[in-house]
């Protein structure tokens, strides 16, 4: 496994962020690594995303910065010049999978049956976003769906929250989770970074209490 994909998940949980003022990126990026997450996937949703990724690489070169929602090569080029270690999209874009694999970056694409799946294996891929997790199933489905591939990790994301993290986590085929509960927009725009941190704090010890309840 890609050794970015090892880092976040030791974390297990991953900030998907829709940022619209890039000027809030580091004091976002403060309080989240404060609060003991120090990664953050900076979605393309916003103009401002790209801003954004520059901001907490240059600043923060030890927070895990990835980009999120990456739809064209096009957008995997500026992702990378932006400073982003990892790349994530909501669907598999064989183009698009070829190219970030061909440009050594790590990249976990949407995969939300079987078929997705296998065409991720092709390319050599053994981490997946499962998406959107908890609308297209949740836990129950990526159980049945990971059986035959005992070796393929999930990130799922969408629906994730406080409130069911931990059953997900306590899952093996779990890498981690995305979710946005912990620094939603509102509480960005609002500069409440203190409760940012709070929340995170809260999530990681979610996510802590599950893997050793699993190792119990």
């Amino acid at each position: 496994m890609n050794i970015v994909l090892e880092k976040l998940g030791k974390i297990g949980i991953v900030p998907v962020i829709k940022i619209d003022d890039a000027a809030k990126a580091i004091p976002l990026a403060q309080a989240l690594a404060a609060g003991g997450i120090p990664c953050i996937e900076i979605t393309f949703r916003t103009a401002q995303g790209e801003e954004a990724i520059k901001h907490i690489a240059k600043a923060m070169p030890e927070m895990l910065t990835g980009a999120g929602t990456v739809l064209t090569t096009e957008q995997v080029d500026r992702a990378i010049d932006a400073g982003a270690q990892f790349i994530v999209s909501p669907g598999l874009n064989p183009r698009v999978v070829a190219y970030c694999v061909q440009k050594g970056i790590p990249i976990t694409p949407g995969c939300a049956n079987p078929s997705d799946i296998e065409q991720a294996l092709e390319f050599g891929l053994d981490v997946v976003k499962f998406f959107p997790a908890e609308q297209a199933g949740g836990l129950e489905y990526i159980k049945a769906v990971s059986a035959p591939y005992p070796h393929v990790q999930f990130m799922p994301t969408g629906g994730i929250n406080a409130g069911n993290i931990a059953k997900y986590i306590a899952f093996e085929k779990i890498l981690a989770c995305g979710g946005s509960w912990m620094a939603g927009a509102d509480l960005i725009n609002a500069g409440e970074f203190e409760k940012i941190t709070v929340l995170s704090q809260e999530a990681v010890q979610c996510v802590r209490d599950a893997r050793q309840k699993k190792g119990a």
